[in-house]
């Protein structure tokens, strides 16, 4: 039986009937299509540290409302500050998160007992309204300028790890724009990175685009370079979990590695991302945290076995040490620009303050491009 598909234009997470919040288990994608349930804060702390919610947006968004629930049950100082900490160490290197749970902590803190988780659900539930406004304006800038490179043939983009809907409250970020232009009739292709070793690109990014009839072709994570010297891809987009004041990108493990090959080959290299991935605090990408995660995500590879069962095998000899770091660092000077809900800026510290300004402007500023 076909896995039912989530496509842009529907919301990541949502509320049934019995007023449960429910999202997709991107950990049983794509072969299994089940929705987790989330009714406390430390449902959604699980899901978070297991990636069965993933994305920097959907993180933040999965956090806020955390919060909401912890306030719901007791929304006393010390509830707030202990939830805010446990939800905040759930995925260290996402900005969004920290940024999200600061919103909601901001909007409740001077109120009084009784009026702080009402205020919460309030701020969780704008801040996933605001997402996907935002995203679906990324797409209309991304699409204007990936756009501009097509010619006769279709066009061909590469994309590592998964910045589609499902990573997002709607939309999503670097897939946005090829949405877009898919839906628009421009002719494209997509190099999907497989993106190992949990391989969001191959299970997440092909599912996402095969629902969309977007055509793609999944590759391995070394093929990109060979695919870009050989003129077969136009540009390189990529989503972000951080970005720093001086332009740096902290993105999944690999990012890096495409950015100099796209940097070597003269191609565009661009990253999707709100002004919220924005952090302002970490001065370079040395200051970003890098996420180490379970050595088995490299040791086991997990996927559908013959007899249709989903399982994982080993495939590294017993006994070898595993190092896992789930990011890795692009330098600004790597970068072509930062694709913004505000527009496109340059990935530098001016480029990060026009930025950040054109957010703290608000509308007016949207349509600033540089």
């Amino acid at each position: 039986m076909p896995v039912q598909t989530h496509c842009p234009g529907s919301r990541t997470l949502h509320f049934d009937d019995s007023g449960a919040l429910r999202t997709l288990d991107q950990t049983q994608l794509p072969f299994s299509r089940r929705e987790i349930v989330l009714r406390s804060a430390d449902d959604c702390e699980r899901a978070i540290a297991t990636m069965q919610v993933r994305g920097a947006p959907l993180i933040g968004a999965v956090g806020a409302w955390g919060l909401a629930f912890a306030l719901a049950d007791d929304d006393s100082d010390a509830r707030l500050e202990s939830s805010l900490h446990r939800l905040l160490a759930a995925r260290p290197t996402a900005v969004n998160l920290r940024w999200a749970l600061e919103r909601v902590r901001r909007r409740v803190a001077a109120l009084p007992r009784g009026q702080r988780a009402p205020a919460a659900r309030d701020e969780a539930a704008a801040i996933c309204d605001e997402d996907a406004d935002c995203n679906r304006r990324i797409g209309e800038h991304g699409a204007r300028l990936l756009g501009a490179l097509a010619s006769g043939r279709p066009l061909q983009i590469l994309t590592h790890c998964n910045a589609g809907s499902i990573a997002t409250l709607e939309h999503g970020t670097a897939l946005a724009p090829l949405y877009r232009l898919h839906r628009s009739g421009v002719p494209l292709h997509v190099w999907v990175d497989e993106t190992r070793p949990r391989n969001q690109g191959a299970s997440l990014t092909a599912w996402e685009l095969a629902a969309q009839a977007v055509p793609h072709t999944v590759i391995v994570d070394n093929a990109g370079g060979l695919l870009m010297r050989q003129r077969r891809v136009d540009a390189v987009i990529v989503g972000c979990d951080r970005v720093a004041a001086n332009g740096d990108v902290a993105n999944k493990i690999g990012t890096y590695l495409k950015a100099l090959a796209a940097h070597d080959n003269g191609l565009p290299f661009w990253v999707a991302c709100p002004v919220s991935t924005i952090d302002p605090q970490a001065p370079d990408g040395d200051a970003i945290p890098i996420e180490e995660r379970d050595g088995r995500e490299v040791s086991h590879v997990a996927g559908r076995l013959p007899d249709g069962t989903i399982g994982a095998v080993q495939v590294v000899p017993d006994g070898s040490p595993v190092a896992n770091p789930g990011f890795d660092v692009t330098p600004a000077r790597l970068v072509s620009g930062l694709i913004t809900e505000h527009g496109v800026f340059e990935a530098s510290a001016e480029g990060v303050a026009e930025a950040l300004a054109a957010a703290t402007a608000g509308p007016a500023a949207r349509t600033a491009v540089r």
